[in-house]
């Protein structure tokens, strides 16, 4: 869910006592509930004042000037077309709300934000969510039915990855003045209900209107007309892809509700775009900016010693919450559409000629760690031989998967040295070999055909070159020649979308609780759609059938074991050559910004639990 959260629904009044759902009989009235969780009791209780993780104190003023690289072209959040704004995205949105809002001190667990709560048959048939009677539209009007039904149909026809999100997701109709439900077309898929709370709810009335020109909005278009939501803050002004700035709204309707109650403290938000991640940091170290996320080892050891470092204006900090519950896959993805990828032993010869402990050693300051899973640093991990549950679900597609995930744990090749660097070669080698492949004077080729192994590696920014230029010249030994392309954000998205590259650097991060999005992950259907995050282009019955596995697990245990299951078997077949990451978080932020003593255990709490006060 959320690409990567899956709740598993579960009622505060049973759960508490470690029972199943009690759910209403045949004839009674549905029951309502304020949150849904994973596999165990909700923390907070009906009518609770305020989340642990935040500051209900926090004074309400100060400007938080925020930074992004790339530019933008739109506003529309619905629309998965052109550049959208930040402060606007998925997840992290200032203007528009959800039906339910995650807390960030508990794995995969959401409150009802715009709806005051949810109700669902025992078959999990439908859900329905009771929206609140105060919400509201920035000019006033109710968040209705009519808006959650107009934006999830706008939603699943406008965006692919949406479309197959909730591909099981039918038909959204009013059922009551306040309520809306959403009927699935499969029955025990415990996921939905708490997926169908997550998009953004737009008002239907504000874009089946006219702007300030006459002139009819048309939600299939992107526009640079500042949109209104039912969000804390509205758009204030903007420098089309430069800045954007929000304002907090004084008539906010939730502002006294529980679930925001020590949030939202920063009067405005200002963005200022930048070209390039160097360039982004220069600001930072300047001055012209309050908080950023460094994701460079290197430069994290060698250049945060600026003035502003050391007399304390700056504040350095690494945290674990954001990946305490987040498994990262980051990774070189070969695209098997291409030709030159669909053979197996090539893609792992690949990995052969990566040298990991050479870049950790001479470019990373030793600060990463191998990733040897998609669902890296976390239980979802696979590791030693397959036993108990999951090799009992293994064996039901048995004749589906490789013969070696029963036989042979894996495990990325290991260098450092030249002798471990010439064995890797050589295994490579023997691989592409095998393969069909052979060296003819300093290339490599195909042996029928005479063909070189060339190809070329689509990168979204410099900074990813310092690993990509080793990587070419240690394939060059070898005669394969890779060539690097590095593209401006636009261009790089649109060849994304269209699966245009021969091979891309990705980052895939999962919750603990996988579900639906796998599909779009890895799924054969999702292969040949195009916006979908099935990168590598996998078309394997054996992987879709353990994703299903996944989907429908019936409880905690069984989710494990299936995702060890479909780990080990993506891992087996070499789609990706696994690169690495760290498990803190890196952050530098102004003194001028503060937080509560205890940060929430999955993230920061940045920047809604944060505020601004004189410097320390």
């Amino acid at each position: 869910m959320r690409f990567a959260t899956r709740l598993v629904l579960c009622l505060v009044t049973s759960l508490a006592a470690g029972l199943g759902p009690v759910l209403p009989a045949a004839g009674q009235e549905p029951v309502f509930h304020h949150g849904i969780a994973l596999d165990h009791a909700l923390k907070y209780p009906v009518g609770f004042k305020q989340f642990d993780y935040v500051n209900p104190d926090a004074p309400k003023g100060g400007t938080l000037r925020l930074t992004s690289t790339g530019t933008f072209d739109t506003f529309n959040p619905i629309l998965d077309k052109g550049e959208l704004a930040p402060g606007l995205t998925y997840g992290r949105s200032y203007v528009f709300e959800t039906l339910m809002q995650q807390s960030e001190d508990e794995i995969n667990t959401s409150y009802g934000l715009l709806a005051e709560g949810v109700s669902f048959p025992k078959d999990i048939s439908s859900a329905t969510f009771r929206l609140r009677k105060e919400a509201r539209f920035a000019d006033g009007t109710p968040v209705t039915p009519e808006d959650v039904i107009f934006s999830f149909e706008k939603i699943k026809d406008l965006q692919p990855l949406f479309t197959a999100y909730y591909s099981h997701v039918k038909s959204a109709e009013k059922t009551g003045e306040r309520d809306v439900t959403f009927h699935f077309d499969q029955t025990g898929n415990r996921e939905l209900p708490a997926i169908v709370g997550e998009f953004a709810v737009v008002s239907r009335k504000w874009w089946e209107g006219k702007d300030a020109n006459g002139n009819q909005r048309d939600i299939a278009r992107t526009t640079l007309e500042p949109v209104m939501g039912s969000g804390p803050y509205k758009i204030a002004d903007f420098r089309a892809g430069a800045t954007v700035r929000y304002e907090l709204r004084d008539d906010y309707w939730g502002k006294d509700l529980n679930l925001n109650v020590g949030t939202h403290n920063f009067k405005a938000v200002d963005y200022t775009m930048y070209g390039d991640r160097d360039v982004e940091f220069d600001a930072f170290r300047g001055g012209n900016s309050d908080f950023r996320v460094e994701t460079q080892a290197a430069r994290w050891a060698t250049q945060y010693d600026f003035p502003a470092i050391q007399d304390g204006r700056v504040i350095k900090e690494e945290v674990k919450g954001p990946l305490r519950a987040t498994g990262i896959m980051q990774g070189l993805f070969p695209n098997m559409r291409r030709d030159l990828f669909k053979d197996e032993r090539v893609r792992e010869a690949l990995n052969y000629a990566l040298d990991f402990e050479m870049l950790n050693k001479t470019v990373f300051y030793g600060a990463y760690k191998r990733i040897d899973s998609y669902f890296w640093n976390t239980e979802l991990a696979s590791s030693g031989l397959p036993s108990g549950k999951e090799l009992d679900i293994l064996n039901t597609v048995k004749d589906k998967v490789p013969p070696d995930v029963f036989t042979t744990p894996y495990t990325n090749p290991v260098g450092g040295t030249p002798q471990a660097e010439r064995e890797n070669l050589r295994k490579a080698i023997q691989l592409l070999k095998q393969a069909g492949y052979e060296i003819r004077g300093t290339q490599m080729v195909n042996a029928k055909t005479g063909k070189p192994l060339s190809f070329e590696l689509l990168l979204s920014s410099s900074a990813l070159e310092v690993v990509a230029l080793p990587y070419r010249q240690i394939l060059r030994k070898i005669g394969i020649d890779m060539s690097v392309r590095t593209v401006d954000a636009a261009q790089y998205q649109n060849r994304i979308r269209s699966f245009d590259y021969d091979m891309t650097w990705m980052v895939v991060a999962q919750t603990l609780s996988p579900g639906n999005e796998q599909r779009d992950m890895w799924g054969s259907q999702a292969a040949g759609r195009e916006g979908s995050k099935n990168y590598a282009g996998i078309s394997d019955s054996g992987v879709d059938a353990l994703v299903d596995k996944v989907i429908f697990a019936t409880d905690r245990d069984e989710l494990v074991a299936a995702t060890h299951a479909l780990d080990r078997v993506l891992l087996a077949h070499h789609y990706v050559i696994p690169l690495y990451y760290s498990d803190t978080s890196r952050i530098a932020y102004s003194s001028t910004l503060h937080h509560p003593a205890e940060l929430p255990k999955y993230g920061t709490g940045f920047p809604d639990t944060w505020w601004y006060a004189p410097s320390r």
